[in-house]
Parts: structure tokens; C-alpha cells; sequence
């Protein structure tokens, strides 16, 4: 049944693109959405409900040996179920134990989510769901962590057999000439000593369903391909996609008592961006040292302009309410939407 609508839908992609054509397009995806067959429902929820308490081993199991035995079965498990029919329509939910995002126009889903070891070192595991438009099904991608072998992170283009493992905790959708851009939020704790988030493009190859993760849309970057932000375990370091007033400076050149002076002159605006904090070695001479890097208390802004990131070291994000729109004033800081014990 999912099979005939997804066939369907890119019947509707060749049509004109009038207003109708447009609607009768978002009735159909929101049938889709429900066209999972019963007897594929109960076999999902059996999954479900299977997985759970091997998911709860891998997370509070004592030892090492324990955890990797659980989460090994839990990844076959989660495999044979994203390959059932539907499997993409089924809402997953393992609570803040596993990341489950979804792009609004299902063109992908991507699951993950960490193995603590008793040293405090992370693995992070995980799983891209993907629209094939040749097969006109959804494919199924394992992601194999290989953080440390992966030399010059920001630079590099990476697909699922070879990924600077993360638990993403937000997906950003934005849109140029008609095209989609996708971009990730991604932390993970790496050891005792140190911890890792990335602000990371994914997309997919021409005509295909294979994700790769990094991508060219930093904007006078010409090598950058993802942002990583590694810094010690007990620094707290901001990175969101909110919309804040920016506020930004002009120079301009005015006329005084027959003198002319050059001014900074403020302008504010709503705009979304990716807020994060600088961060720096908080020792003189430990340049190169994550463990030893917190946030400066300098933030900077991506913000999405013409197909591209583009870096603004001095758009302050503000918030609206005046009372708390003072300029010696941090954003607020808030706690990852997913987090896990820094001991066991």
C-alpha cells in the first residue's frame, strides 16, 4: 500500500505546480503517513516493545561486555524492523534514550544514540532511512562510528561506513531556489577528559538514497565541510537554531558642527540562526587541547543566506523580552535535549 503511494506521489512531482496540484500533494502524504497495513502496525509495536529492554541493558548494564552484547542485538533488532513495510510512518519512542528525527518531507529519517564504556569513552550508534527514487522505497543504512580514525573532521566528506558518530539532537530544513538543505546539531560525550558537538550538512547523492554526511555550505570557507566544537567535559558550550532579534552595525559617516564623524549605526531583525558559543583554550599555551577549551563568552551566528552558511562574528542573537535585552547579558543556556551519565 505505502509502495502505490510513494509511486503516486512522483506522478504528482511531473504535474504543473498550480495551487490544486500542490494541496492534492500534501492530502496524499498525509494518507501515506497513515497507510502502514494492520497486521505490519503489530508487528512494529512487537518490535517496539521488544527493543525496549534491550535498549534499558545497553543503557544501565554494569559492564562493558554487557552493554555492547544488548546493544548488538538491539541493532538487529532496529535493522529487521526499519525493513518492514511502513517502518518509516511508525513512530519510534524510546524516550530521550534514542534520537529520532524526521525531515518534514520525508525524504529521510535518521536514528542515533551512544554506548557508554566504563572508562567514559562514547560509540555512538545509529541508522539513515532514505527515499530511493529508482526503487521508489525507502533503504536502510547502518552508521558505523569511526571518530577516531577520521583525521581533519571539519574537511572531510563522510558517508554511513565511515561517521564522526553523533546523537543528533536537531534537524534544520532550509530552503534555497527551490531546493532543500539539511543540517544536523550533533553531540557526544568522547571520553573523561572531553565531549564533541557539530553543526553538519547531510544530503544525499544525485538520484540515489546514500547520505553523506558534510558539505560544502559554509560560505568564504572554502575546506570547511562541517563545524566541530571539541572542549572539556565540564564546560558547558551552546549550539541551537532559534530566532533572535540580530543585531548588527553599520558605519556611516555624519556631518557635525561643520565635522565629519564615523558612527556605528545598529540595526535589529527576526532572523533564524545557528547561535553557538566560541570556545577557546581557557590556559595560555594549550592551543590544540580540547580538554582544555570552554566557551570565551563570545557568541557567533550561522545564518542561512542564498544557499549557504554564513558565518557572523558579530550578530549577537537578543531575545525579545527588553528586561532581559541587555548587552552584558548570554543567551540562556539550556541543557541538551539528549544527554547520558557522565559515570556509571
Amino acid at each position: 500500500m505505502s509502495n502505490y503511494f510513494i509511486k503516486q506521489k512522483n506522478k504528482l512531482k511531473k504535474m504543473k505546480n498550480t495551487r490544486f496540484h500542490h494541496l492534492l500533494a500534501l492530502a496524499l502524504m498525509l494518507v501515506m503517513a497513515l497507510s502502514c497495513p494492520a497486521q505490519n502496525r503489530e508487528v512494529l509495536n512487537n518490535y517496539q516493545n521488544n527493543m525496549q529492554p534491550l535498549l534499558e541493558k545497553v543503557v544501565n548494564a554494569p559492564t562493558d561486555n554487557e552493554r555492547y552484547n544488548a546493544n548488538e542485538l538491539f541493532v538487529q533488532m532496529f535493522d529487521e524492523a526499519l525493513h518492514v513495510e511502513g517502518s518509516f510512518q511508525w513512530k519510534w519512542d524510546f524516550g530521550t534514550q534514542v534520537s529520532v528525527l524526521t525531515s518534514s518531507d520525508r525524504q529521510f529519517r535518521i536514528i542515533s544514540w551512544p554506548v557508554v564504556r566504563d572508562n567514559g569513552e562514547y560509540e555512538c550508534f545509529g541508522f539513515v532511512q532514505s527515499y530511493n527514487p529508482k526503487s521508489e522505497e525507502y533503504d536502510v543504512y547502518v552508521l558505523n562510528d569511526k571518530s577516531d580514525e577520521i583525521i581533519s573532521a571539519n574537511e572531510v566528506v563522510l558517508g554511513p561506513e565511515s561517521w564522526l558518530g553523533s546523537v543528533y539532537q536537531e534537524l534544520i530544513e532550509t530552503k534555497h531556489e527551490g531546493k532543500t538543505y539539511y543540517t544536523l546539531l550533533g553531540w557526544t560525550g568522547i571520553n573523561n577528559l572531553t565531549q564533541r558537538k557539530v553543526i553538519e550538512p547531510i544530503c544525499f547523492r544525485s538520484n540515489s538514497s546514500v547520505p553523506q554526511f558534510g558539505q560544502a555550505l559554509f560560505r568564504r570557507e572554502k575546506n570547511l565541510r562541517r563545524v566541530v566544537l571539541e572542549y572539556s567535559r565540564t564546560a558547558f558550550v551552546n549550539v541551537r537554531y532559534d530566532e533572535q532579534v540580530m543585531r548588527t552595525y553599520e558605519t556611516k559617516k555624519v556631518k557635525k558642527k561643520k565635522r565629519t564623524y564615523t558612527v556605528q549605526v545598529p540595526h535589529e531583525e527576526k532572523v533564524k540562526m545557528i547561535i553557538f558559543d566560541e570556545i577557546a583554550p581557557l590556559v595560555p599555551g594549550m592551543e590544540g587541547l580540547p580538554q582544555y577549551y570552554a566557551p570565551t563568552g563570545t557568541e557567533l551566528a550561522f545564518i542561512f543566506l542564498n544557499g549557504r552558511w554564513e558565518l557572523r562574528d558579530n550578530a549577537q542573537g537578543r531575545l525579545d523580552d527588553p528586561k532581559l535585552n541587555k548587552d552584558f547579558e548570554p543567551l540562556p543556556k539550556n541543557n541538551p535535549t539528549y544527554n547520558m551519565p557522565l559515570e556509571k
